[in-house]
This record gives C-alpha cells, sequence and structure tokens, in this order.
C-alpha cells in the first residue's frame, strides 16, 4: 500500500515537473512536438501500418497458424515457444519495434501461447528494422557502409542468444496447451498444417471485407498511440535538454562510463538513446576522438535497448492483454549488454575481413524521409521472407535428425 502511495506521489512530481518545463520553454516544447510528428507521418507511420494491417490479415486467415504447424520442429525445442511464434520473429525482426508485441499479444488473445511463452516471444523478437539498423545508423548516421554487417550481426544474434536464455524462463509447465483436431490427428506436417489453418478459418468467421475493416481500425488505433508516444517522449527530452538537467544527467554518467572501461564522451549518446533510440543512435556517430569501435558499441546498446519510447509503446501493447512489462524490460537491458558485448568480440575479425562496401536493397542509402517509409516496407517484406525461409529450412534440418536418430535406435 505504501509503495502504490509513493508511486502515485512521484508519478504526480514528474507531471507538474514536465507541465511546469513546458511552460518555462514554449519554444522548445513546439519544436519538438512539430519534430516528433514528422518523425511519426514520414517514417513510423508509412513502414509500421502496412505490418499491422497484413499481419492481422494473415491472422484471421489462419495462416500464421499454417506456418506454426511448419515450425513447431525448430521452435519448441530452441526457444520453448509454439510454432506460431516464428512468424513473429519473422515479422519482428524485418519490420522493427513494437510489431512483435502486437503479434505476440494477438497470439495471447487467441490462446495459441501461455502468458510466459508470450513474455519469452515477446523479449527476444523485438529489435530494430534492418532499414534503420543499416541505412540510417550505418550509413546514414556512422557514413561507414562496413560497419552494416557486424552491427547487423551483434544486434539481431544477441536477439537470437537472449532467446535461447529466455527459453529457461518461467516454469516448465507454462507452455500452452491449445488442443485442437491437427494438434492431435496423425499425418505429415504438411496436412496438418493446412489442417490447422482451415480450422483457425473456420473459428474466425469473418469475411474478407469485415477482416480488412476491423485490421485496418486496430491499426490505425495502434498507430496513434505510437504516434502520441513519441511526440510525448521528444518533447520531455527537449525540455530536459532546454532546463540543463539533462546536462547534470551526463555529467554522472561521464564519471561512470570510465569505471566500466569506456569513454567518458560517450555519456550524451547512452542518455539521448535511454529515451528515443533515433536520438541516441545519431548522437552515437558524433563524438570526435572516440574511437569507432566504442561508438559502434555504444549503437548496438542503444538499438538493442530500444528507448523509453519503445517500452511505452510495448507496455500499452501488453496491457491488452495479460502480458508483464517486467521480463521485456530485464530481457532489453540484457540484449542491449549481449549486443555491444557480442560487438566488441566480432570487431576484429568482422572490420578487418569486411570489404569496403556491401550490397544494399535500392533505396537503404536515401537521405530523404518522405521515401523511407517505401524503402521499409520493400526491404522488411523480403528480410520477412528470407527469415521465414531459413526458418523452414531449419525446421526441417531437425526433422531430418529427429527421422535418422529414431531410424538408428530401432
Amino acid at each position: 500500500m505504501v509503495a502504490k502511495r509513493l508511486t502515485a506521489v512521484l508519478f504526480l512530481f514528474a507531471v507538474l515537473l514536465l507541465i511546469m518545463l513546458m511552460a518555462l520553454y514554449p519554444t522548445a516544447s513546439w519544436q519538438a512536438g512539430v519534430r516528433g510528428l514528422a518523425i511519426w507521418w514520414d517514417v513510423l507511420f508509412p513502414s509500421l501500418f502496412p505490418f499491422f494491417v497484413i499481419s492481422e490479415v494473415l491472422l484471421g486467415f489462419g495462416i500464421v497458424h499454417f506456418l506454426g504447424k511448419l515450425l513447431d520442429p525448430l521452435m519448441k525445442p530452441a526457444f520453448r515457444i509454439p510454432g506460431s511464434g516464428g512468424f513473429v520473429l519473422a515479422m519482428g525482426f524485418a519490420s522493427g519495434y513494437p510489431v512483435s508485441a502486437k503479434l505476440a499479444t494477438k497470439l495471447r488473445e487467441q490462446g495459441l501461447v501461455s502468458r510466459v511463452e508470450g513474455e519469452r516471444l515477446v523479449a527476444f523478437t523485438t529489435s530494430s528494422d534492418p532499414i534503420f539498423l543499416i541505412g540510417a545508423v550505418s550509413v546514414g548516421f556512422f557514413g561507414n557502409p562496413k560497419l552494416a554487417g557486424v552491427l547487423a550481426l551483434a544486434h539481431y544474434g544477441s536477439a537470437l542468444l537472449l532467446g535461447l536464455i529466455m527459453r529457461f524462463y518461467g516454469p516448465a509447465d507454462s507452455e500452452s496447451s491449445v488442443t485442437t483436431a491437427s494438434t492431435t490427428a496423425k499425418g505429415s506436417s504438411l496436412k496438418l498444417a493446412l489442417q490447422a489453418m482451415h480450422e483457425a478459418r473456420m473459428a474466425d468467421g469473418r469475411s474478407l471485407g469485415e477482416l480488412l475493416r476491423q485490421a485496418i481500425a486496430s491499426s490505425l488505433q495502434l498507430m496513434a498511440v505510437v504516434g502520441g508516444l513519441v511526440v510525448f517522449f521528444s518533447v520531455i527530452l527537449e525540455v530536459l535538454t532546454a532546463s540543463g538537467l539533462m546536462n547534470s544527467l551526463y555529467i554522472a554518467v561521464q564519471h561512470l562510463l570510465p569505471l566500466a572501461g569506456l569513454p567518458s564522451g560517450l555519456a550524451e549518446p547512452l542518455m539521448g538513446g535511454l529515451f528515443e533510440v533515433t536520438l541516441g543512435a545519431r548522437a552515437s556517430a558524433a563524438p570526435e576522438g572516440i574511437p569507432l569501435i566504442y561508438k559502434a558499441a555504444a549503437a548496438a546498446f542503444i538499438l538493442s535497448w530500444g528507448g523509453l519510447s519503445v517500452h511505452a509503446q510495448v507496455a500499452s501493447i501488453l496491457n491488452e492483454a495479460d502480458l508483464r512489462y517486467a521480463p521485456f524490460l530485464l530481457a532489453r537491458l540484457l540484449h542491449a549488454l549481449l549486443a555491444a558485448g557480442l560487438l566488441l568480440l566480432l570487431w576484429g575479425p568482422l572490420m578487418d575481413a569486411a570489404p569496403a562496401w556491401i550490397w544494399l536493397p535500392e533505396g537503404v542509402l536515401q537521405t530523404d524521409e518522405s521515401l523511407y517509409g517505401w524503402s521499409a516496407i520493400t526491404s522488411g517484406f523480403q528480410t520477412f521472407l528470407l527469415i521465414l525461409l531459413a526458418l523452414f529450412i531449419l525446421s526441417i534440418l531437425v526433422k531430418i535428425i529427429h527421422w535418422i536418430r529414431a531410424k538408428r535406435a530401432l
């Protein structure tokens, strides 16, 4: 009871402080709000909205159930989640935060994952989209295409490593217990997958028009929430900077970083990335006199942490189901530490062997934000299909290995 009262008092104090700062710095607040709105409209809305709509349509048609049956042999032993989590993994890595949180919540609402499985799923599938990591950060902010490979491997590799770690989260009896005719039937994986898709489509029962209408309506509602949070945190960071409070935080962090063996000049990027991933990633490339390896490690940390803006977006989505935010928070911190550490380990071998140029999809080098959304959509769907293909191949290999072992055991 005392803790709840203390939390309420602190929250009220923070709100009053924010109102006071906005009143003292109205110009800064207005400019930050306009910038946040521009980022939402030019970048986030066109790049996220299609994925939200299409993913809900695929769920309604049973495509996710179909994919889930085919990916069960890989996802269950590796990550202790049903095969439908493979769809969330592919979509989350391809389209970036917070798409995976929305999909995991939908799976939870349909009973396809348990509470713990949903929390595992959100924890390691929340990531940056590849066009932002490659085009905006590596090429745009750092001006170094060679950085894309090591940064992507550190970010997505540490996410998969986090997924393997998260398989130990939760009790052994926390797996979902969804039982349908397709789960108990005998037959080939493809037959079971088709049967699961048919059952899901019949259970949904909505016409294509109704499915599209509801998918668009719910996606627009979610995009409004995302936009509001982006603007909100943009204003917070700007008024804290204008008031000088951020400088105090910078000084405090500057004294802590050398204790970890890191340059004190990374304090500003890390504190900026604490609030907003784009601002932090851009600031990580700016400090002069700091070796590139440390600036890249800071960028990997910030991309994997996601910023409080992304955290608020995910928390608002998780509230739609019974999924808890605390495991996601701890997973983000662990992902950030793993990504930075993995980049430092891989830096020497990968950067020395990397060519002076890398293949990049058309549009990734696009600096015009008005064209960013289209580039994100095209590269995102390409990445989604490639990840699904890789997961299918791995699933087939796992089944072959099990078949060979069963033959030898006879």
